[in-house]
């Protein structure tokens, strides 16, 4: 099996240094304040041509995390409509960095409205987008409205993003934690999931701080929550992909998930 390479989530100032104090192969960052309407905007010293130079040059491959705000299922247009266009603005600067994907959340769709309304909503989503980059649907903790919380209903996203056209190109990114919260088993989850999608290209490794099936996406670090560690370890083998940690704490902290996730999985 070939070694694991291992991330973690952190600031954008200068990730490639917030990769070096970690000893990671990767990093995922916002571009911005991930609760705000605002345009992403890179910080790294520099700008945007610098920050790819030195990755590249450092061998470390970047991830750019869409801000949680975005919900491109939903029926509410106020909504919608501008979470297309900050997923685009947010696709075009990632694209820039020479980042390796985008991961955005699948989102919901109104306590009212027909499930189908927000599939649609992706298909359409994803006909629109330019992607310099790949995009990953990210499955999420809670919800009854939602669009990718459990298995069945990323089968019917998956679906959808299929129908539209580039719909081949984009990929699908795995939460531990969420998975847990939503209250899927984590012990032979990636096939489940490929059964349906085809694919697992990032796996977010993440123990939770909440009990199986909350749907609370509250993070722990690894070993120390209520995720099945067995079942952590088991994704990470079985998807065979990049991994990040978004666990709580700094360079300290997350090293020591890398660890654990190497001498489990690795």
């Amino acid at each position: 099996m070939p070694e694991l390479s291992i991330g973690a989530h952190v600031d954008q100032v200068d990730p490639v240094a917030e990769a070096a104090a970690r000893d990671a192969d990767l990093v995922q960052f916002f571009l911005g304040d991930p609760q705000g309407w605002k345009g992403p905007e890179v910080v790294y010293a520099g700008g945007p041509q610098a920050l790819r130079a030195a990755a590249e040059e450092a061998g470390i491959r970047l991830y750019v995390h869409a801000p949680y705000v975005i919900n491109v299922a939903t029926g509410n247009n106020r909504i919608r409509i501008p979470s297309r266009k900050l997923l685009q603005q947010t696709m075009t600067a990632a694209g820039e960095i020479g980042a390796a994907g985008v991961i955005a959340h699948g989102g919901h769709v109104l306590a009212g409205d027909d499930p189908a309304k927000g599939y649609d909503n992706w298909r359409k989503c994803v006909e629109q987008l330019d992607m310099p980059v790949p995009l990953l649907v990210e499955n999420t903790a809670g919800g009854t409205k939602a669009m990718a919380r459990q298995v069945d209903q990323l089968a019917r996203l998956w679906e959808a993003v299929l129908a539209a056209d580039g719909g081949d190109t984009v990929g699908f990114c795995l939460d531990t934690c969420h998975a847990h919260a939503a209250g899927e088993e984590l012990l032979g989850l990636v096939d489940r999931i490929r059964a349906v999608t085809g694919r697992v290209d990032l796996v977010h490794a993440n123990d939770s701080r909440d009990a199986f099936g909350s749907g609370a996406d509250r993070h722990a670090n690894l070993g120390e929550g209520h995720a099945d560690p067995d079942g952590i370890a088991d994704v990470v083998r079985s998807a065979g992909a990049p991994v990040l940690v978004e666990t709580p704490g700094g360079p300290a902290e997350h090293a020591a998930d890398i660890a654990w996730l190497r001498g489990r999985a690795g």
